[in-house]
């Protein structure tokens, strides 16, 4: 809350919101959920992006030469990022899934491993671009058609680290949602538990005929199975591997 919003309450936002320019709402712990029904964005293909950076400093410590301190003295306390695709510094592999419940019932996953890329325009209506093994720019990517929603009963989005990738409190990932209408939507993954595995990151639920996200950010020290137990979907899982790239 800024200093103007002590002067007039009233003037307080419904939610986290970023800044004039950048026309994005933050879902934070004190504002979690956003109806996409009420923003008008319940229609149209909603597309949900993963990305993330690390700290140099977390890679190979931060230079500290003298007279770079003397006259920039702040940078001392700013953490200096990188982004992700600096495939020479570290070797990294989050994946972004989706655990899906249609209305009739049916259940399943979208994600990289064991090739479950889904379909947009048939059942489950929820689709992975791809597997992003390298860290790109655009990180991974999966699309809902909302144009189903009535076949859609919920939906929850999670992040995990494959095999031999530094923890989540080194590497800080963001969520954000584009739907087709209206601004975009951030959750930042900015929970960390170092040895964690896993992160529900947020849920879409349909209730009665509503589309509302919900942010979860849950991290959880197994992998899928951990989280399907967590939230109730009931699948069978079983250890998956990716071929060598």
């Amino acid at each position: 809350m800024g200093f103007f919003d002590n002067l007039f309450p009233g003037r307080g936002e419904p939610f986290d919101a970023g800044g004039s320019a950048s026309g994005s709402i933050d879902l934070t712990r004190r504002r979690p959920s956003v109806s996409l029904t009420q923003q008008g964005a319940a229609t149209g293909n909603l597309r949900v992006n993963l990305s993330w950076r690390m700290r140099t400093s977390d890679i190979e410590g931060r230079p500290r030469g003298s007279s770079s301190l003397l006259r920039h003295p702040l940078r001392l306390f700013k953490p200096e990022e990188v982004q992700a695709h600096t495939q020479g510094m570290v070797n990294v592999d989050l994946d972004l899934g989706c655990l899906y419940e249609l209305a009739d019932g049916s259940k399943g996953v979208v994600q990289p491993l064991g090739g479950f890329f889904g379909d947009i325009n048939e059942p489950p209506y929820v689709k992975l671009s791809g597997d992003d093994r390298f860290g790109a720019p655009s990180g991974e990517t999966i699309f809902v058609n909302l144009d189903h929603r009535d076949e859609i009963k919920r939906l929850l989005f999670f992040v995990y680290i494959y095999d031999q990738t530094p923890a989540f409190d080194r590497t800080h990932a963001k969520a954000t949602l584009y739907p087709s209408n209206g601004p975009r939507i951030e959750i930042e993954l900015d929970e960390h538990a170092p040895q964690a595995r896993s992160c529900a990151i947020f849920s879409l639920e349909n209730t009665k005929g509503e589309l509302v996200v919900r942010r979860e950010v849950r991290f959880v020290y197994g992998f899928q199975a951990e989280l399907d137990r967590l939230y109730g979907w009931g699948l069978q899982w079983g250890r998956g591997y990716k071929s060598k790239t």
